[in-house]
């Protein structure tokens, strides 16, 4: 990987000439994303992030803490304890500079840690680093050997079934093969393209239905604008 999401994350935090990041998915075209948008306030994000910042307790993990908007706001301005990681070297750079206290490059399937924690994060389309419908289950069990007994994941994804064509009598042409939230995500940054990479949204049931075969409780928190909820998985 070329790191370029951290890239633009860390030339933004560095005020080094940072564009615009294009994105592109094997459903959708490719679209403009300012980096800008990544370090946005407290009062400048959508409720689901509000209500997820809300509900943060105790001991907090930030999984895939991007430019750290969510952690700063934990370790700032609630007094929390917050640890954030991200694979992204350049992004934890930023994060740095930013003033995150505890923060690392990490891929939480690698992640070890001798506290346990009461709540972990992950947040703008959380599900996402699952990868694919067949690896949820190795994600789940590592996140759930990361809670404490009464601790809560707190997880945000979209059903993106909205994105296909109907046909006459309402069913949805999804693709015959496999499952429709399995999508390849493409970035580029000043005329570099990083990598393709897997990325998964998951509608609400598949991921209750997931949580409860890994023995853990799932609860629907709210429900946004756009077909995207936000979901608490507790033991």
């Amino acid at each position: 990987m070329k790191d370029l999401f951290g890239k633009a994350i860390l030339d933004y935090q560095t005020n080094n000439n940072p564009e615009n990041l294009i994105t592109e998915t094997t459903i959708s075209d490719a679209d403009e994303m300012s980096v800008a948008y990544l370090f946005r306030e407290y009062n400048e994000m959508p409720k689901l992030e509000k209500k997820a910042l809300q509900l943060a307790k105790g001991k907090v993990l930030d999984v895939g803490c991007g430019a750290g908007s969510h952690s700063l706001y934990l370790q700032n301005k609630k007094n929390t304890e917050v640890t954030s990681i991200d694979i992204s070297t350049n992004a934890i750079s930023a994060c740095k500079l930013r003033g995150l206290k505890n923060v690392a490059v990490e891929n939480i399937l690698n992640y070890s840690s001798e506290n346990k924690f009461d709540t972990i994060l992950l947040l703008m389309n959380g599900t996402g680093i699952f990868e694919k419908l067949n690896k949820i289950s190795e994600y789940l069990k590592k996140l759930k050997s990361l809670l404490n007994n009464k601790g809560q994941i707190l997880i945000d994804s979209s059903d993106i079934i909205y994105m296909f064509d109907q046909d006459d009598e309402g069913a949805y042409e999804i693709p015959a093969n496999g499952y429709y939230g399995e999508l390849q995500f493409d970035i580029s940054y000043k005329g570099e393209k990083e990598t393709s990479f897997d990325w998964l949204y998951l509608d609400y049931n598949t991921l209750q239905n997931a949580a409860h075969a890994n023995g853990l409780q799932c609860e629907l928190i709210l429900e946004g604008e756009h077909y995207n909820y936000l979901a608490k998985l507790s033991l």
